[in-house]
């Protein structure tokens, strides 16, 4: 048995789509209320309360409940969103290095549709800590296959960014 079914999920996503309509006090006790439906313990509980203080502007608050949800098994899509946003959440805060280890361990991982998501991420963390030019390829590649023409050239230049940079571990 999974921790929601689709009832639950929807009334997730409905809330969700308020999230710009109500203040953040109210919004955040909605979604705690909501999350406090769900098992003691629960993964799915913990990354809903996170993402929500994210985006209500308390990263802070974020970080703790996105490591409390993957380290409790956080699963699927939300596995990957609860890594994407602890590294952009401690790039706000200013650790930088973290973020992009995080994201690039996560890299390796299997590919999903949140790839262009992580790459962007990423590049905006690589150039907090110096890394501009493996940041430019890293963003000129995710962006690549979007292209309607000349998606082959991007991804060398991409390539060529940091081949050309001999200190560059991409």
């Amino acid at each position: 048995m999974t921790e929601t079914d689709s009832e639950w999920e929807q009334r997730a996503a409905t809330l969700w789509a308020t999230l710009d309509e109500l203040d953040g006090v109210k919004f955040l006790a909605r979604i705690d209320a909501l999350a406090a439906e769900l098992p003691a313990g629960s993964a799915v509980s913990a990354f809903e309360r996170a993402a929500a203080r994210d985006s209500t502007g308390h990263s802070d608050l974020a970080i703790p409940l996105y490591r409390e949800a993957l380290e409790t098994g956080l699963t699927g899509e939300r596995r990957r969103r609860a890594v994407i946003q602890l590294a952009s959440s401690l790039r706000n805060l200013g650790k930088a290095e973290e973020s992009a280890a995080i994201l690039e361990e996560e890299r390796g991982r299997e590919s999903s549709n949140l790839d262009d998501a992580l790459s962007a991420v990423l590049a905006l963390a690589l150039t907090d800590v110096g890394r501009e030019r493996e940041a430019v390829s890293i963003a000129v590649a995710a962006l690549a296959p979007h292209l309607p023409r000349y998606q082959r050239s991007m991804a060398n230049y991409a390539r060529l960014l940091v081949e050309a940079d001999p200190g560059v571990t991409a």
